[in-house]
């Protein structure tokens, strides 16, 4: 039964990753994610039904355009198929979740993974999905109980506090879309949790960073998107709350 459950999740995210591909590509142009329908942004054709197949359409069609022979973005299906491993990573993982708890996770990670790809093409973390960030984690709050509120709003305070006299102080150094993102994680994941993803958010970063610019990818002034590092640390806390925490104090 938990195969069958875990398979039809895994579906789910494949389908809800097809639309993240919508989200990650028109929110940032401040384009509508209803209309127009799915096309090719090279020739206008409008996909049909079986062109909407998340995974399969891109291997029937061989990554191309089926009328301009455009090539097909990789990270269409690469993003469909993240969606999908990530959402069944969240079902077998997160087995003391209530139903609308999990529902909470679901919605959760999906923004997480549109805001990722968003912040890694432009350097921006839109407000409109930090706020649908902030908002989910106030509906878990008053759904789930978990975080209790008290940790929540410490989390989102403390943490989006912290960030913001930095961003203050050092205004070259972080964007305010960084302030709101940390902010908005701390409401869902409270504290303390919230400063140990943040931990390992500037631990990951640090070593990336560190060898773009060993291997001459990156200079030392030029910039690196945090909101993945962010995301990375928050779902590292999500899945692996007890793991994470027991390595940190050892």
């Amino acid at each position: 039964m938990i195969t069958v459950i875990a398979l039809l999740i895994g579906v789910l995210g494949l389908v809800i990753g097809s639309f993240l591909n919508v989200v990650i590509y028109r929110v940032p142009k401040g384009e509508s994610i209803v209309s127009p329908g799915s096309h090719c942004t090279e020739c206008g054709h409008y996909l049909r039904p079986w062109e909407l197949i998340p995974v399969l359409s891109y291997l029937i069609l061989k990554g191309r355009c089926s009328k301009c022979g455009t090539a097909i973005s990789r990270r269409y299906p690469a993003v469909e198929l993240l969606t999908g491993f990530l959402f069944v990573l969240t079902f077998l993982l997160r087995t003391e979740r209530t139903v609308p708890g999990l529902i909470c996770d679901i919605v959760f990670v999906s923004l997480l993974i549109a805001l990722t790809f968003i912040d890694l093409d432009t350097f921006r973390l839109p407000d409109v999905l930090v706020s649908l960030v902030a908002l989910i984690g106030a509906v878990n709050t008053f759904v789930t109980g978990d975080p209790v509120l008290w940790r929540s709003l410490l989390g989102a305070l403390g943490i989006g506090g912290i960030f913001f006299l930095v961003a203050y102080l050092y205004p070259g150094g972080m964007g305010m879309g960084d302030v709101k993102f940390v902010a908005a994680l701390g409401l869902y994941l409270g504290s303390p949790n919230i400063f140990i993803a943040i931990f390992v958010a500037s631990l990951f970063g640090s070593v990336i960073g560190g060898l773009h610019i060993i291997t001459y990818q990156k200079q030392l002034k030029d910039p690196i998107p945090f909101g993945p590092f962010l995301a990375g640390g928050a779902l590292l806390l999500l899945f692996c709350e007890d793991f994470v925490t027991a390595l940190i104090h050892f």
